[in-house]
């Protein structure tokens, strides 16, 4: 194995941990390695074989795009606590905070009050 590059190391790595099936499986940056475009059809496989294989996963890290295709519930966390959970689509959809905006890539946020549908800001 220490012949391999850094990302196949990673992936014989994540297969180990497959193999005996578990039931749980905790994972800190597991395509960090890879490059993009493995990456990006990796996860794709990954996210199929976890539902083929039952196995629940807890998956921390920093690619945004990883975490929303990997996951069926994302957890958002400022300073060791919860910002915002929910699925992919409600979080990306309505984020809870200005920080959870700002952090999914949201840079255009501002203050605003909504009266009868209408939004009065600065803007």
């Amino acid at each position: 194995v220490a012949a391999l590059s850094g990302g196949e190391q990673q992936r014989v790595a994540l297969a180990r941990a497959l193999a005996p099936r578990p039931k749980l499986l905790m994972l800190d940056e597991p395509l960090g390695q890879l490059d993009r475009s493995l990456r990006e059809r990796l996860v794709v496989e990954l996210r199929t074989l976890f539902q083929e294989l039952g196995t629940t996963v807890l998956a921390v890290t920093h690619d945004q795009g990883e975490a929303f295709a990997l996951a069926d519930r994302v957890v958002v966390m400022r300073d060791g606590r919860i910002a915002q959970e929910g699925s992919p689509l409600d979080v990306w959809q309505r984020p809870a905070s200005a920080f959870v905006a700002r952090f999914l890539g949201f840079d255009n946020v501002t203050g605003a009050s909504v009266t009868g549908g209408a939004a009065a800001t600065a803007w």
